[in-house]
């Protein structure tokens, strides 16, 4: 292909590697994700995103599971080469200039995707402006509005000082990258005013906005009205001075309420958007009726999630499942004895791992749960202990479990700070009964240890809330069955009893005034422990391992970045 070929792939953040603190959570998580399996399908793409010197932050937890933040500083010039082109933005009438960092993403077979990191800590600017690429989803909406023009605007000419001069498409990852419409649309404005030697009188015209739509797709993340940002008019007319003005004489059509919604702006210039699971689309067209949402699917990339222990399973019995993930279906065969061996060996690595870090002696022959998510109300990772006199009484009856907990929760977000001190309390509480663990920054070397090790993933997203969750899908590419909520990918994963198991009902868009959702979800998940997992686990190792197998086999072959690209490039990208 050539360069007109090329995807531009825009994320506020990436998970690329722990030493790059450049990530936040799953949509990072799923951009590097992506952004491997582009390198694998020798897709032609190239990322932007920005380079945040101080990171997100490292979490700290005290004693009683009160959590503080610090900034990570990483060494920049040990992990990416800096690009010598140059170019810059306008914020608040101050040229700001950018440079970019590059990082090469190499495919199964040789093939390299670049991600190049804008940055803004350049002697030419100011020491306030230096500071703008620093830090992810830090400051307050001012700071987060400049970093958004860096991103969006910047992104796009950061492309052209490197040489990208025509692009097929450019894909937003979530609406943080918005505003590159409005410098496409400076583009094409701006080639008219050369042509014709007139002064730009507007700048998004309908005439334009046609224009630009068939390059431009958009993936939304999230129903949740936090994931959307906004930004009130007099703040972006006193901010985005790059268009001297232009983007205010149209602000009546696309800010009808005073308010510059990026979501919006990215789903009225996008010739195809989608959400992140068919769930999550039919949420997402209830929130954009005017417009065609399709969904497709997030995906993990095998070869990144698969723990050591696994892949050389993998690579005994299905040769070129790394760039074949759909082979993995094969996994069917994989004799049931050899499943338990090759988990147990994971399984072991994590609880020494654990242990090493909070030595309340968990022990690898017991049942272990796992639980780790972005720490927030709508994950409810405290659904568990709703009735914690009912889960000792599990434990006591049915067999004994341990527990494990991971996750951050956002700085700003103290409902998510006070379920971290409920876990930590719950700990204190249940020590002598349930052993409980709650390990603090969570990190994808962590990750990857922990979604192999345990024996079973927990997820309790409030429907429909869980857009579509990847956590669970990398602990099915280890054999490791879920217990989830009917929401997000798992409405389309659970075969009950084959893949994993289900908590309650697919009622998250039905009229439940008079139900506790809560309390029937915790029942819910309280009687499959109680009545079929735990059990099955102890009693029945044949009957567990075969669920063990089918994750596999049925959600690990689908549930990866390979599937979900190639379906990008049916729908989205060269169609």
């Amino acid at each position: 292909m050539g360069s007109k070929d090329y995807i531009a792939y825009f994320t506020m953040e990436i998970g690329l590697a722990d030493a790059m603190p450049t990530y936040a959570g799953g949509l990072g998580i799923l951009a590097g994700d992506t952004v491997r399996s582009a390198a694998d399908l020798e897709i032609p793409m190239v990322a932007l995103t920005l380079l945040h010197r101080k990171g997100y932050f490292r979490q700290k937890l005290d004693a009683s599971g009160t959590q503080t933040e610090e900034p990570v500083s990483w060494p920049v010039p040990e992990w990416l080469f800096e690009m010598e082109p140059r170019c810059k933005v306008e914020i608040e009438g101050r040229i700001i200039y950018l440079r970019a960092w590059k990082y090469e993403v190499k495919g199964v077979n040789g093939y390299v995707v670049p991600v190049y990191f804008l940055d803004a800590a350049l002697p030419e600017n100011s020491e306030w402006d230096r500071t703008l690429t620093d830090y992810l989803y830090g400051g307050d909406e001012h700071y987060r509005l400049c970093q958004e023009i860096i991103l969006g605007i910047g992104g796009v000419r950061m492309l052209r000082a490197l040489g990208y001069s025509v692009i097929k498409r450019y894909h937003m990852n979530e609406g943080h990258a918005a505003l590159l419409t409005l410098e496409l649309a400076y583009e094409l404005a701006r080639q008219a005013w050369e042509a014709a030697y007139e002064p730009i009188k507007q700048i998004i015209t309908p005439e334009l906005v046609h224009l630009i739509k068939p390059m431009c797709v958009f993936t939304t993340h999230t129903p949740v009205p936090a994931g959307h940002d906004k930004f009130p008019l007099d703040l972006v007319n006193r901010v985005l001075t790059d268009y001297h003005g232009a983007f205010v004489e149209r602000e009546k059509q696309f800010c009808p309420d005073g308010v510059l919604n990026l979501t919006s702006l990215a789903v009225d210039n996008s010739h195809y958007i989608n959400g992140v699971a068919k769930r999550h689309g039919t949420v997402t067209q209830q929130m954009f009726q005017e417009y065609k949402i399709d969904s497709i699917t997030n995906g993990v990339h095998a070869a990144t999630w698969a723990s050591q222990p696994m892949a050389d399973l993998f690579d005994r019995h299905i040769p070129g499942w790394r760039e074949d993930n759909i082979s993995l279906r094969h996994a069917v065969n994989f004799s049931k004895r050899e499943i338990r061996m090759v988990h147990q060996k994971a399984k072991q690595e994590l609880i020494a791992r654990v242990n090493l870090i909070d030595p309340v002696g968990m022990n690898p022959d017991v049942f272990t749960i796992g639980f780790a998510r972005r720490m927030t109300p709508y994950k409810r990772a405290d659904l568990l202990f709703l009735d914690s006199a009912r889960l000792v009484d599990i434990a006591a009856k049915s067999g004994p479990f341990q527990i494990i907990y991971a996750g951050k929760a956002h700085p700003h977000d103290q409902a998510g700070k006070d379920i971290i001190k409920h876990l930590y309390q719950m700990k204190a509480m249940l020590k002598d009964k349930i052993k409980i663990v709650y390990l603090e920054e969570y990190s994808i070397d962590l990750a990857r240890t922990l979604i192999a090790g345990v024996d079973l993933w927990l997820n309790t997203p409030q429907p429909p809330l869980e857009a579509s969750g990847t956590s669970g899908m990398k602990a099915a590419l280890n054999g490791v069955p879920s217990l989830s909520g009917m929401d997000g990918w798992w409405v389309e994963g659970c075969i009950e009893g084959v893949t994993g198991w289900a908590i309650s009902q697919d009622r998250g868009l039905e009229n439940m005034e008079n139900i506790d959702k809560r309390v029937v979800d915790a029942q819910s998940l309280y009687s499959k422990l109680e009545m079929i997992i735990i059990p099955m686990f102890y009693n029945e190792e044949d009957r567990y391992a075969e669920v063990m197998r089918s994750a596999i086999a049925i959600n690990g072959s689908f549930f990866n970045t390979e599937r979900m690209l190639n379906q990008y490039i049916a729908k989205a990208y060269f169609k």
